[in-house]
């Protein structure tokens, strides 16, 4: 049988719940709006930053069919209106070489930047410090009102940043002069589309 305590108990786990699974939804809503917001400000087409996630998770595919890329290599592709951007380490030319075939073969992809390093994989401690970095190129872009901050992809590998997006020569400008002057960044190079 439940006493007025019990009854009193289970209205506030009740009540407590249903605080908590309504902000849980308060933050879906706000990152779908987010995300919507992001889709709709892109000066890509709708269909074209879904070709580029496709063409990424593609190239991912193609790399993964390697076992010495999947145990000896730090990659990524970044791909942007159809351009792709490998970044990264690889302890020989040849497999450069196999990485940089594999974006290649995958049918969206117009371009390909090749920024690989020959070399040992970066460790934790400099990826993290590369996502540290990242973020406070990506703070610095926002703050500054020359920069289309939602049109810049900002990736970072072993202290260099790379950028990418749709831009004006006048925006393209000014995001690398930001970049270069962020405590820790060693080199800024450009992958942008000028429009």
């Amino acid at each position: 049988m439940l006493n007025i305590k019990s009854i009193n108990l289970v209205a506030v786990l009740l009540v407590s719940l249903t605080v908590t699974q309504l902000q849980g939804c308060a933050v879906a809503v706000v990152g779908a709006g987010a995300a919507a917001a992001k889709v709709a400000n892109d000066r890509r087409t709708v269909g074209t930053q879904l070709d580029d996630q496709n063409a990424e998770g593609a190239i991912a595919y193609q790399w993964s069919k390697s076992e010495a890329l999947k145990k000896e290599a730090n990659l990524r592709a970044d791909v942007y209106n159809g351009v792709a951007l490998i970044t990264g380490q690889v302890p020989s030319q040849a497999l450069l070489n196999e990485a940089i075939q594999g974006a290649q073969r995958v049918e969206h992809i117009k371009k390909v930047h090749n920024q690989l390093r020959v070399g040992e994989p970066i460790g934790a401690s400099q990826q993290a410090t590369d996502i540290w970095l990242a973020s406070k190129v990506k703070t610095k872009l926002v703050a500054d009102e020359r920069v289309p901050a939602m049109q810049v992809r900002v990736v970072v590998q072993n202290a260099e940043v790379f950028l990418m997006g749709r831009v004006t020569n006048q925006e393209a400008t000014a995001a690398v002069d930001i970049a270069r002057h962020v405590g820790g960044v060693e080199r800024v190079v450009r992958a942008f589309e000028i429009i």
